[in-house]
């Protein structure tokens, strides 16, 4: 039984991500680029074919709630006289208390925007269009899909900072990122790889934001990420792990105030800080300049030494998965992180990978090492799907 189509929306800063689902099946995919400043759409139908899009140019959208209103007229139209089940939302962060997806509430909405602080790059773009169609299709349910619920399965001991106790119970502790697509991962393993569904695995998601998972039996037990999406690995522009008196020196001796502090650590540092050149991992791998080598380099042993650590949690390692955009595409930063991790028994097979192959190990390798494309949307689909037909709570 068809209990309608899904619309999947992921907002950012200046961008609206939006598909169409039917089940599992994609009727439709896009994005508004540009917002704010020149905003152009595309789209592709569930074949791939490139649709003709609504021309956003005599009204430009400010923002992704406005795009999102101005698209709504064209979304209905590709429904295809099916019915709107509702809106499925990414939410970067959930607080402690959200384990799992839930239906959105004015209430819920102000409790998500006071978590904001800790997402400043993704939690107010999250929340806009969700106000945006909570006051323009007050009748259409919205569910929120939190990146930091997958992580609720981490042990308290690894949740912990080694600060006051009762500043834990105020919510000042480890949560975790990127969790909707590491429970894809975790979710097709027993398929792509039975083996290691059971096992010991960390998953590297590594794009413009990056962080590592491990998974112990499909469940998070250790991230890299923590309080912040700004922890752990160094990223496009943020710079992961850092000596908090770091901090305190840049104020002390340079005067910086929160928010410049907040804009060098969120927008001026990881892979941008490092090079000097591009935030992009293309223009860097593409580039002879050695501050561009440099920041690959920081990057992969950060990186590798982020699964040694996560290895270390798991008391040991089966398996090792890349996945988004640089972990699915860069051939060089998946064949130097294997390499790196030669010590914990990842036998690198160089043709595999740069064929592109879902196995990029060898045969007999102590440590196996998949490339897995991740879907977040598919994810954020099926737990609208499952919210609102009862199939979960």
């Amino acid at each position: 039984m068809n209990e309608g189509v899904v619309v999947v929306l992921n907002a950012g800063s200046s961008s609206l991500k939006f598909s169409l689902y039917e089940g599992d099946a994609v009727l439709l995919s896009g994005q508004v680029d540009g917002i704010g400043v020149r905003p152009g759409v595309t789209a592709r139908d569930g074949a791939g074919t490139k649709l003709a899009v609504p021309d956003l140019s005599a009204d430009p959208p400010g923002t992704p709630a406005e795009a999102l209103i101005a698209l709504l007229p064209w979304l209905r139209e590709h429904l295809g006289g099916r019915p709107l089940l509702a809106l499925g939302h990414r939410v970067v962060h959930g607080g402690q208390h959200h384990d799992r997806p839930r239906r959105v509430t004015p209430a819920l909405i102000e409790e998500l925007a006071a978590l904001s602080p800790l997402a400043p790059l993704h939690q107010p773009h999250n929340l806009s269009p969700i106000r945006a169609a909570l006051d323009r299709v007050p009748g259409v349910p919205q569910v929120a899909c939190f990146d930091t619920a997958f992580h609720r399965t981490i042990p308290e001991v690894a949740q912990v900072f080694a600060l006051p106790h009762a500043m834990a119970a105020r919510g000042i502790r480890r949560y975790g990122f990127h969790g909707l697509s590491y429970e894809y991962i975790a979710s097709v393993l027993p398929e792509v790889a039975p083996d290691l569904a059971t096992g010991r695995v960390v998953v590297a998601h590594l794009g413009n934001g990056a962080s590592l998972c491990a998974l112990q039996g499909g469940q998070s037990v250790a991230t890299t990420m923590g309080f912040s999406a700004l922890d752990g690995l160094p990223m496009g522009t943020r710079c992961g792990e850092i000596d908090p008196a770091v901090v305190l020196h840049l104020m002390r001796e340079d005067g910086l105030d929160i928010a410049g502090v907040e804009t060098l650590l969120y927008r001026r540092s990881g892979m941008l800080g490092l090079s000097g050149i591009s935030s992009d991992f293309r223009d860097l791998l593409a580039s002879e300049d050695p501050r561009a080598r440099f920041a690959i380099k920081v990057f992969v042993y950060r990186v590798a030494r982020g699964i040694g650590s996560l290895a270390a949690a798991l008391g040991g390692l089966d398996g090792l998965v890349f996945t988004a955009g640089v972990g699915e595409n860069a051939t060089p930063i998946r064949a130097a992180v294997c390499d790196a991790c030669g010590w914990l028994g990842v036998e690198l097979d160089a043709a595999a990978n740069a064929a592109k192959a879902p196995v990029i190990s060898r045969a007999g390798s102590r440590v196996a090492a998949y490339v897995i494309p991740t879907d977040e949307n598919l994810m954020i689909a099926r737990h609208t799907r499952a919210l609102l037909t009862g199939a979960t709570e």
